[in-house]
């Protein structure tokens, strides 16, 4: 019995053996039987491929897209001759003599198109932008949905749409590559560039190609690994002709480029399910210099920065991974973002610096950026620490915290603009936009210098509630204006409200251009927050030069020239409504004479500010010692005869259009919604009635 089971075991294994022979036989038949017949319909196969190509891109983007002959040059390569891609109604956008493409094998078999090869010869693209129109029209162009019933919402999370992308751009990244005579060009009405590649290769995803530009004016290098099935890249950009501009975005958006140096690292892109992703890498630049008019005046030059860290995407939200670092010189700091798109729009940012060496950072500025602060030497640590939060939807309820330790920091030498300088005599440059008016010397010498004793109370207390409630309170900042500025600002898309101190209209005035710029507003805080904290200059030295520079009508600068020009008194006559009348022209100086009627008394739509500030001195028991007529005084407000308009024939009569006016109006509603939370921060909320 023992013996017949033992020779059982050697025919069972023949059996299995015999069987897996025949079941592979099969499957390489089946295989070899579904190559021959592929190779022998896929000519076919290729003929309908190009024909639903060139079908997609006149229906959806109405581009001509002609081939003279392709066919298949190996098992998966398929060659292309005489390609031309031309826009309807627009000049030629491509030709290209030759272009070979080959997929890999493995990825097909699952139905996975990734491009192995790819060959490119003689191509030449070019762009051209004849007065609105242009033959590149077709990428901005949004596609026309043909039957929105059959339109599905796409339900993919964020990390999702994210990794799909990368997927695509990687899919499309050859391992190998060659390119031999490839150009690129940009034509408008008044220029022509070119960036040209006469040879370059990737050989198993390393580069090192040579760009140039117009002809070999300028000339680029490209050196690096790229590869596709890991998702990870590198490459380093450099020249060795200074000052040449990154081609192209000059012309299309203004903006003005260079460097020596351009480097960036994609490290890794980790998934974790299909809710979580996560991409790491950097970036790194030597003498880097952007140029943008609503960015500065003058070229930013950054010698060197470095950015090290990534991005964590989940299902609705991007922020930055802990850890990720800027640095310039010696100055390093980790930002904090991150966005959430559901089921709120809500953007956080945050900065918190740590202890760091005050110097570091000022030598951290761009070259020549701020030239007020160059060559200033401080002394000292400090921290900083600013939090922020806001639904783009619902901007009413941001969150906004800054907060600055620098109790240890010195001012050792002042740069270009000497603050200390403002407690001694010297001489303000007026100007009305570019052009400079005259000089105003600030001393005794000059007879329209008021001292600050010399000036009406009242008038200082009404500049003050109008422009600066918090002025002899506060750093150079407020933040709740601050804070109500950003609400402002967002809800109109654009800078519509600065929240400026008297402490920053100060600065702007004596030391900045009136270009509103990113870099100037940065300038401005930084030489404010230096000026306040030093405490060099005392507030009523800032407050007395402020009243004496400050523009209140056409060519009329200081307190002492606004009272002689609209009421012929000296500031220390000025009653408190001619004293609310001078505080509330302070924004809109050259439209002061538009609020007056051919009488010489102020019009009914300029009331609210007296009631409103009036109401404001009355609740801070300002007003105890002063003689207050009715209205605060607005209807004693007269203005001398000689500056009156002519009586109106049928016709209200006005110094400013009704453009003017209404956007006037506008200015002291948002005024007043500030000055609101200002009240509420004094005394705590009102009843609507008592305010009223």
């Amino acid at each position: 019995m023992t013996a017949n089971n033992n020779k059982s075991f050697p025919a069972f294994g023949f059996v299995k053996k015999k069987w897996f022979i025949i079941s592979v036989s099969v499957v390489l038949v089946v295989l070899l039987v579904g190559l021959i017949w592929g190779l022998s319909v896929r000519g076919a196969m290729l003929d309908k491929a190009v024909g639903k190509v060139k079908q997609k891109l006149k229906d959806d983007y109405q581009l001509n897209f002609e081939v003279g002959d392709y066919q298949f040059s190996g098992l998966t390569s398929v060659d292309f001759n005489r390609i031309k891609v031309v826009p309807d109604s627009a000049e030629q956008l491509a030709a290209i003599d030759k272009f070979e493409v080959s997929v890999k094998v493995f990825p097909l078999l699952f139905g996975d198109i990734r491009i192995a090869n790819m060959e490119l010869v003689n191509a030449d693209i070019s762009l051209v932008k004849k007065d609105s129109t242009s033959n590149y029209d077709f990428l901005f162009r949004k596609k026309v949905d043909k039957d929105s019933t059959d339109k599905k919402e796409d339900v993919r999370t964020l990390a999702e749409r994210v990794d799909h992308l990368f997927q695509q751009v990687f899919d499309k990244v050859p391992t190998n590559m060659s390119l031999e005579n490839v150009s690129l060009s940009y034509t408008d009405s008044s220029s022509t560039q070119e960036v040209h590649i006469p040879k370059g290769e990737i050989d198993n995803g390393d580069y090192n190609i040579d760009v140039f530009l117009n002809d070999q004016e300028a000339k680029w290098n490209f050196a690096g690994n790229v590869n596709p099935g890991k998702q990870t890249l590198s490459v380093k950009v450099s020249t060795e002709n200074k000052g040449v501009e990154v081609p192209f975005i000059a012309q299309k958006y203004g903006l003005h480029v260079s460097f020596n140096e351009l480097s960036f690292h994609l490290d890794d892109v980790s998934r974790k399910g299909k809710d979580y992703l996560q991409v790491v890498g950097g970036w790194d630049t030597k003498n880097l210099k952007v140029f943008h008019r609503r960015l500065s005046l003058e070229p930013v030059l950054l010698p060197a920065g470095a950015a090290d860290g990534g991005i964590l995407i989940s299902e609705n939200t991007a922020e930055l991974m802990p850890g990720t670092k800027v640095k310039v010189k010696d100055f390093e700091f980790e930002p904090h973002a991150k966005f959430t798109r559901k089921p709120k729009k809500i953007l956080g940012l945050a900065v918190h610096t740590g202890s760091f060496k005050a110097q570091h950072f000022f030598d951290a500025l761009p070259v020549g950026l701020f030239e007020n602060l160059d060559g200033i030497q401080v002394d000292g640590n400090i921290q900083y620490d600013m939090d922020f939060e806001v639904d783009l939807d619902d901007p009413d309820n941001l969150s906004f915290s800054s907060k600055i330790d620098d109790s240890q920091l010195k001012v050792v030498k002042w740069g270009k603009a000497d603050i200390a300088a403002l407690n001694g005599p010297f001489v303000y440059e007026a100007f009305e936009d570019s052009v400079k008016m005259r000089d105003i010397m600030l001393d005794a010498t000059n007879p329209n210098f008021t001292p600050l004793n010399q000036i009406a109370p009242i008038l200082k207390k009404t500049v003050l509630n109008t422009e600066d409630p918090f002025f002899y309170k506060h750093n150079g900042f407020e933040l709740e204006a601050f804070q109500l500025s950003l609400v402002t600002n967002i809800k109109e898309k654009k800078f519509k409200r600065g929240a400026s101190t008297i402490s920053m209209q100060l600065v702007k005035n004596l030391y900045l251009n009136r270009n509103k710029t990113m870099m100037r507003k940065f300038e401005e805080i930084l030489m404010v927050w230096l000026m306040e904290q030093s405490k060099q200059v005392s507030k009523d030295r800032l407050f007395e030069i402020y009243l004496n520079v400050i523009e209140w009508g056409k060519n009329v600068y200081g307190i002492a020239e606004a009272s002689k020009y609209y009421f012929g008194k000296t500031p220390a006559e000025l009653t408190i409504g001619e004293s609310l009348y001078l505080s509330s022209i302070i924004p809109r100086p050259k439209t002061g004479l538009s609020s007056f009627d051919y009488t010489g008394h102020l019009k009914p739509w300029v009331l609210k500010h007296f009631n409103t500030y009036g109401y404001i001195m009355t609740k801070m028991d300002q007003l105890h010692d002063e003689n207050v007529p009715a209205n605060y005084g607005f209807y004693q407000v007269q203005l001398q005869p000689n500056l009156r308009p002519p009586r109106p024939a049928g016709v209200v009569d006005t110094s400013a259009s009704s453009e003017s006016i209404h956007d006037m109006a506008d200015e002291m509603d948002r005024e007043e919604e500030l000055r609101k939370k200002l009240l509420e921060k004094l005394f705590g909320k009102q009843p609507q009635q008592e305010e009223n």
